[in-house]
Parts: C-alpha cells; sequence; structure tokens
C-alpha cells in the first residue's frame, strides 16, 4: 500500500509519501474501502453501540482471500497492519473466498465476494464483518435464488434495497480471459435487487448476454432519488461498453441502457494477439464513478485510453461533456508530465474527491487480463485530472504523475482519499 502526497501546495505534492508492506505476498489487492461511512451511522437499527471514526482501511487479497485491516493513525504516511482475515476463516464462517469490495453498513462491514469457499466456482456473495473487531459473522444472505456470480454491492438505505452486480468465478479469471467464455456469453450479465435488511434476493433484471460483465455500482446519493448507474464491459455483438440506469417503475426495478461507447477501428498490427481477428479497440469499460452532487459521471475506458465525462443531471439522458485520454491499447497516449513515455495501461479505477473537482485514475486492472491486453506490460501509473464542476470539462493535472519506479515497480489499482471520496460513503440525510 502507497501513501500520495495530495497537496497542492506541498513540496512531495504527487510523491510517494508512504508505504505499508504486507506480511505475505500473492495477495493482488484490488478493492478496499473504510471501515466507517455515514450509512453506518444513521441508518435506523444499526448495530453499532459507540462512535465510529473512519480510521481503518479494510483491504481484500483477490487472490489470496486474505483480507488485512490497517490503521491509518498515528501516522497516515504510515499505515500499520492490525488485523488479518485469513481465507480460513471467511471460508468456515461465511462460505466465500476471493473478497472484493468493501462497504461500512448497518449491521456491519459488507464485504463481497466473486466465490465460495476455498476458490471454488461459487456462488458469489457477500459477507458481513464486525465493525468493531473486523470478524467474520457470517454471510449476508438468507435466500440467494437464481444468483450465482457476484462483484459489487450497494444499496438505497431508504428503500432497503441493497443491488448486486456480477463479473465471474474465481476460475474464470485467475487464468486470464478466456475467449470461449466471452464468446459463448458465460460472464454475468444481471443486476440483483435485494432487501437489505433480510439479505433475501427481490428481483434480477437481465441485461442480456450480449452485454458481458456488469461490474460498478454507482447509486444516486441523494437517499431521496432511488436510480443508479453502472458500467458494462463489453458487447459481444459489436465490442461497444456502455453504462445502464437502473430506476424504480412502480412497484419493479428497471433498467435502460443508456450510454453506448463503441470500439474504435485500428490496425492489426497495432493490437495485441486476442484482438487482431476483430481489427478493433474495445473501450473496456472497468469503472465508473458519480460526483456527490450526482451531476457528473465519469467512465473509463481502459481499452482505448480514454476518461469521459458526463452531465447525467437527467440520468435517463446522459450528456457528455469531457474527455482525455492517457495511455491505451493502441494510443499509448503520453502524460504532459513526462512527453517522451508512450503509457501502458490507461484509466482504470476511478475516484472523485468529495468536491467534485478532483479526479484521480490508476492504470491497472488484474495482473493476468493486463497482460492479454498489454502484453508488454501495463507499466505503474497514476494522474490526477481537474474537473469543470460549472460547465464540465477536463484537464490533465501536469503536475501529479507518480509512476514507475515510485512504485517500485509495482502494479497500481485503486485509491481511496483520506477524507472520504464520492464512492466511500451513502447517505442518509432528510430535508
Amino acid at each position: 500500500m502507497t501513501v500520495i502526497d495530495c497537496d497542492e501546495t506541498s513540496s512531495s505534492y504527487g510523491e510517494v509519501v508512504g508505504w505499508t508492506e504486507l506480511p505475505t505476498a500473492g495477495n493482488e489487492l484490488h478493492h478496499f474501502g473504510w471501515n466507517a461511512c455515514s450509512s453506518a451511522l444513521c441508518h435506523e437499527g444499526h448495530a453499532h453501540n459507540g462512535p465510529l471514526e473512519r480510521r481503518y482501511l479494510i483491504v481484500p487479497g483477490l487472490r489470496s482471500s486474505r483480507a488485512y485491516v490497517l490503521d491509518t493513525k498515528p501516522d497516515p504516511r504510515q499505515p500499520k497492519v492490525v488485523h488479518t482475515i485469513e481465507a480460513e476463516e471467511l471460508a468456515a464462517k461465511a462460505g466465500y473466498s476471493r473478497p472484493h469490495t468493501v462497504h461500512c453498513g448497518p449491521g456491519g462491514i459488507f464485504m463481497s465476494n466473486l466465490g465460495g469457499a476455498d476458490g471454488s466456482d461459487g456462488p458469489g456473495g457477500v459477507a458481513l464483518l464486525d465493525h468493531d473487531t473486523f470478524e467474520v459473522l457470517g454471510a449476508w444472505e438468507t435466500d440467494r435464488g437464481d444468483q450465482y456470480f457476484a462483484y459489487d454491492m450497494w444499496w438505497h438505505l431508504n428503500e432497503d434495497v441493497a443491488i448486486t452486480s456480477e463479473w465471474a468465478t474465481p476460475p474464470m479469471i485467475e487464468d486470464g480471459l478466456n475467449p470461449e467464455d466471452l464468446l459463448g456469453r458465460r460472464f454475468g450479465h444481471h443486476l440483483d435487487f435485494w432487501s437489505l435488511s433480510e439479505g433475501r434476493l427481490l428481483q434480477r433484471v437481465d441485461l442480456g448476454d450480449e452485454h458481458q460483465m456488469v461490474l460498478e455500482l454507482r447509486p444516486a446519493h441523494d437517499p431521496r432519488k432511488t436510480w443508479g448507474l453502472v458500467g458494462v464491459v463489453i458487447s459481444v455483438a459489436d465490442l461497444s461498453a456502455s453504462v445502464w440506469l437502473w430506476y424504480r417503475d412502480d412497484d419493479r426495478w428497471t433498467a435502460k441502457k443508456v450510454i453506448t461507447i463503441p470500439a474504435e477501428p485500428a490496425d492489426v498490427a497495432d493490437l495485441p494477439p486476442a484482438l487482431q481477428p476483430f481489427g478493433a479497440v474495445p473501450p473496456l469499460v472497468s469503472d465508473i464513478d458519480l460526483s456527490i452532487d450526482d451531476r457528473f459521471l465519469y467512465v473509463s475506458c481502459w481499452g482505448t485510453g480514454e476518461l469521459k465525462q458526463y452531465d447525467v443531471s437527467d440520468p435517463h439522458n446522459p450528456r457528455e461533456t469531457g474527455s482525455v485520454r492517457l495511455g491505451g491499447i493502441v494510443g499509448r497516449t503520453a502524460h504532459p508530465a513526462a512527453p517522451e513515455l508512450r503509457l501502458a495501461g490507461a484509466p482504470q479505477m476511478v475516484e472523485v474527491s468529495r468536491d467534485g473537482r478532483r479526479v484521480y485514475v490508476t492504470n491497472s486492472l488484474y495482473a493476468t487480463w493486463d497482460d492479454i491486453f498489454y502484453p508488454g506490460g501495463v507499466g505503474a501509473w497514476m494522474a490526477r485530472i481537474d474537473a469543470n464542476t460549472d460547465s464540465g470539462g477536463m484537464t490533465v493535472d501536469s503536475r501529479f504523475f507518480p509512476h514507475g519506479d515510485d512504485f517500485r515497480g509495482l502494479r497500481v489499482h485503486q485509491t481511496r482519499l483520506q477524507g472520504g471520496d464520492a464512492s466511500s460513503d451513502s447517505y442518509c440525510f432528510v430535508d
């Protein structure tokens, strides 16, 4: 885990200023989250009996099935490992493996998992952790119905509804992308809606098996709104990517495609072997993030190297308002701080500051998948994009570019902001 200085007035702005080694290797840290957020503090019936502090990072290892708890105090530049959830505990108490996404919530910390115990096919699902001890309490689901694949989880607290998305099982992803799984339409293509308080599946919405890999969920932050957005990595029909809107229609949930991002034609010689038969670069939307005011949506296209900005004030009719490019399978667009470097990888994970003005991107997806789309390696880099929060638009910050040896040659996946960020909270405020 690295710590980056984000203070523009600091002499070490944009530099790695802290480093924490974990006690074991081979974890493939993917997503991580804070132990405390508003959803745990103001939801009726939450189980916590004392004050919560946003102090601990819960850091799952997607490949090892371990999860580490890092204390960011007293020195946030030197987080310390204070607790480890071993794979055996996760398997024995919850029946899961391959932990992925962490959100604190009513009744505990929710941690989604891609696989069943010991890395088996599944089903994947959600484990609950104790807010104070970080011990595994058990599986959250009480009745999963036909749900099998797992990935992200979020909720609409006022509606007592949780939403989960679908990627794949561990055997489908850990050795890289198997084209037969993609062309055979074997990846997840549903949104699953649950009773949050009961852990019971209420409804499944099928986006159609053409739309493979339904990943990052971004519900509206305003708790009075019953809509959200989700990214879909690829269409097997034309290699496009898409963003879908889910919303309540009377007493049912429904979803519709509101953004389509087409593949870009390319010379076969410029493509990795996996894409040469198609003669095009798929956008490969791997992350989306929604500003806290629910106005701007940021969409990362890890294949083409583009980060897009949309005004979603009317979520049924998004309007593109900005675009920047860094890296990309073919483009290899350089960062203004190092114009001589042809960047590999591309904006992959996206995090937005609470004020909406700063957008941070990191460039690695998952090691075995990186190597398929970027056979020469993705390197390691992170960038800051400055967002215009009035009329829209983005520019790359020329001063912020930790890369390469700054990260000791290790890949960079996700970032979190110390005081919280656009995807670390759901809100419970009332008029």
